[in-house]
């Protein structure tokens, strides 16, 4: 099962996996198309959530999540693994099956789609919301307004 799970962790950074779309969200940061609105949900690694902004146009998740003042790691020896965002969870848990970070795309229809390109090779539009999960693949929870 681990097994499973670090390679679907895997292709989430860098390459594909079937598209799955979950409940709807309010999640903009960024106004209009000033930047890429990026929402970090701590899950079960606590911190709650944070949405910020990564001003201009990020060239990819990872960049959007480091424009947003998110800095980010991978897992020892997995290179495009994200192990931990803005220190969490603390220390690096090597993405164990039953948590990891699943990267998320926010649909003009406010529902989160997974996504279907790793973070390190999709490009995010100016006035798009990125989120991020921790926890067991589920997306972000953003309250409503």
């Amino acid at each position: 099962m681990r097994t499973i799970r670090l390679t679907l962790a895997a292709w989430l950074a860098i390459g594909t996996v079937t598209v799955a779309t979950a409940p709807a969200a309010q999640a903009a940061v960024c106004r209009g198309t000033s930047g890429v609105s990026v929402i970090v949900d701590y899950g079960r690694a606590g911190g709650g959530i944070e949405r910020r902004c990564a001003p201009g146009d990020p060239t990819s998740g990872l960049t959007a999540l480091s424009g947003a003042g998110l800095p980010y790691t991978f897992v020892p020896r997995q290179p495009g693994l994200v192990c931990t965002i803005n220190d969490v969870p603390d220390p690096c848990n090597g993405a164990p099956v039953t948590a990891y970070w699943s990267y998320w795309h926010l649909r003009p229809n406010k529902t989160w789609e997974f996504s279907s390109v790793g973070a390190g090779g999709y490009n995010p539009a100016p006035g798009s919301t990125e989120g991020w999960a921790f926890g067991n693949g589920k997306p972000p929870r953003v309250p409503r307004p």
